[in-house]
């Protein structure tokens, strides 16, 4: 492969490191940093650094998607940027809690996770999202990437058309990710998220990485709350 050296140097510490983060962080929850797309229809990813105060810009990201998983967040107010968290929200997009009411409901049988119930009577008032779990060249612990509602349909061509007709898995795979500016029906510009395989692991390399996969699930499927700044408001959300 082309960029062999992607995945080699880390495999073999994969495990120990998984290991030691559990026993280091038990009773403990993780943050993972987290990687913002623009508003508007830019073409650069927002990627946290050492420094908070100064995001680095990349119009690519490049990694194994060791995992990643449906949210819902839906905001009883117009989301208009506020940093404020949803009034009922899903970490799994099956089972939302409501923290007005402190009651679960199952998210396919909400009204407002119907397409026509937002106040344009197109898309739903409930934000159909996904987190994405990029592990790039070098790391043991990966980034987070949160899909708009208007990139699922990508992710799942990407997934369903690209990968699994071939018998891959998402971590079988090095993914670039990058962005695409495109309008809505009313003109307004955003950025869409592609997808494209960089390359595939060997099969030594995916068997490390289906390993660390399953490992990482144990934390990537905690209840790590729905923040407001993982929605992206900047076009419609329709049927796809």
């Amino acid at each position: 492969m082309s960029d062999k050296n992607f995945i080699v140097p880390i495999t073999n510490s994969l495990s120990v490191a998984m290991a030691d983060m559990q026993e280091e962080m038990e009773g403990l929850q993780l943050t993972f940093d987290r990687i913002k797309i623009p508003a508007g229809g830019g073409l650069a990813f927002e990627v946290p650094t050492g420094n908070p105060d100064a995001p680095e810009m990349k119009q690519e990201i490049v990694g194994v998607i060791v995992d990643h998983h449906p949210i819902n967040a839906y905001w009883q107010s117009k989301y208009s940027g506020q940093n404020s968290p949803p009034n009922c929200s899903s970490i799994d997009g099956k089972h939302g809690f409501n923290i007005d009411t402190n009651e679960t409901m199952e998210c396919a049988n909400c009204p407002y996770n119907q397409f026509g119930s937002d106040e344009l009577g197109k898309g739903k008032a409930c934000k159909n999202m996904h987190r994405l779990y990029i592990l790039r060249s070098g790391d043991v612990f990966p980034v987070l990437l949160t899909l708009p509602p208007t990139s699922l349909k990508s992710l799942s061509d990407y997934i369903g058309k690209r990968l699994l007709v071939k018998g891959y898995k998402s971590c079988d795979i090095v993914t670039k990710i990058t962005l695409k500016r495109v309008q809505n029906t009313t003109g307004i510009a955003y950025s869409q998220v592609q997808f494209s395989i960089e390359s595939v692991l060997s099969d030594d390399e995916k068997a490390a990485m289906r390993k660390y996969s399953e490992s990482i699930k144990a934390v990537t499927r905690q209840k790590i709350t729905v923040e407001s700044n993982e929605y992206i408001d900047s076009a419609e959300p329709l049927p796809f």
